[in-house]
């Protein structure tokens, strides 16, 4: 949790890694992989297929167009930062848990619903 009670999940790069590593895509759905089955290599998910399951991101590896975002969930921002925030807000007050990874070079966070956080075990 942050300091306002939100659930966070903090991961660092290779944890971040080995987690996107550890996940397949299946008609559009991720599941965790299961040891001694077999996957397709198009059912491979790195940050660009992750993207698709999250809410919102601000990643230096996906454009997670926060401003775009920010106008969905109708609100406005003067800087990216603060946009960033409502966005997160508007999202943890929704059960959606923030993944943030703590040693990149830049802002890596990931918004994922309840749903999916459970699914894949990171709560």
């Amino acid at each position: 949790m942050d300091k306002h009670g939100a659930v966070v999940k903090q991961m660092n790069v290779a944890e971040w890694a080995a987690f996107l590593t550890g996940l397949y895509e299946r008609d559009d759905r991720l599941e965790l992989r299961q040891p001694g089955e077999t996957y397709l290599p198009d059912e491979t998910v790195d940050a660009y297929v992750f993207s698709a399951h999250a809410e919102a991101m601000q990643s230096a590896e996906v454009d997670g167009d926060v401003w775009g975002t920010l106008e969905d969930i109708e609100e406005t921002a003067s800087s990216e930062e603060e946009a960033w925030r409502k966005i997160v807000t508007f999202y943890q007050e929704r059960g959606c848990l923030l993944v943030r990874i703590t040693d990149a070079d830049e802002r890596e966070e990931w918004l994922v619903s309840e749903e999916l956080a459970q699914r894949l075990n990171l709560v």
